[in-house]
């Protein structure tokens, strides 16, 4: 399994409330307990700001076959984009659900795929998301919406995680019925932070039933693992 969306809250590093919350801590050695995945990618959550240490320390102890998705400032330089590239980050995200702007994203999207291969996710709800201007895109948590929106954007190339089941208010096996299981990315989501329930294996097998098992590995493996581009300099 490869698992695209989870997360690491660790207590040595830098935590900041989000509306109020903080989740409780969920380190690499909580998350090896609980599922166990060839590799993966360890997603940056709100309550994370902007703080990189945690992220850089979870994927040394993760392995090559691991990624990050960082929170990025608006104002990061070229400099700390790439060593965070060789420190096995391959996507910044970008959450409008706990307050993010859309803008200058569309720029930035282009601007750090052309110099370290990254790719853009966004935590939104589709139904309220414009199109995005961006080399590759990918929407957590099936959109929070599904449906006709969600459809929209996965035919124009969109990656769509399947993942947070437990959090998510309409049919979810429908919706990915719907969906090209090329544009599908399973993930855990753990530790389930503010859901009603955390993952559990039926959500995996709902995802195996209804994709096949492209969705488990081989498009995530492909997303994540791709060789970062090389800066024209």
């Amino acid at each position: 399994m490869f698992d695209a969306h989870f997360h690491i809250v660790d207590p040595r590093f830098p935590l900041v409330p989000n509306e109020g919350y903080l989740p409780e801590p969920f380190t690499v050695d909580d998350y090896r307990a609980r599922f166990t995945a060839a590799g993966g990618a360890v997603v940056s959550g709100s309550f994370q700001a902007y703080d990189q240490t945690y992220l850089i320390d979870a994927l040394e102890r993760l392995g090559p076959t691991f990624a990050g998705v960082a929170n990025v400032p608006p104002d990061i330089t070229d400099e700390e984009v790439l060593r965070l590239r060789d420190a096995g980050v391959r996507a910044f995200r970008l959450n409008l659900h706990r307050g993010g702007s859309l803008d200058g994203v569309e720029e930035r999207a282009h601007r750090f795929h052309a110099l370290a291969g990254w790719h853009l996710e966004v935590y939104a709800d589709v139904a309220t998301l414009p199109a995005l201007d961006v080399p590759v895109l990918v929407l957590d948590h099936l959109g929070l919406t599904g449906g006709e929106p969600l459809r929209r954007f996965a035919e124009r190339g969109t990656y769509v995680k399947a993942t947070r089941f437990g959090a998510l208010g309409f049919d979810v096996e429908r919706t990915l019925h719907e969906l090209d299981p090329a544009r599908l990315l399973f993930g855990t989501d753990l530790p389930g932070t503010r859901a009603p329930r955390a993952f559990e294996p039926r959500d995996l097998e709902l995802v195996l039933e209804c994709c096949g098992e492209r969705a488990v590995y081989d498009n995530a493996a492909a997303l994540y693992r791709r060789e970062p581009a090389q800066p024209d300099r």
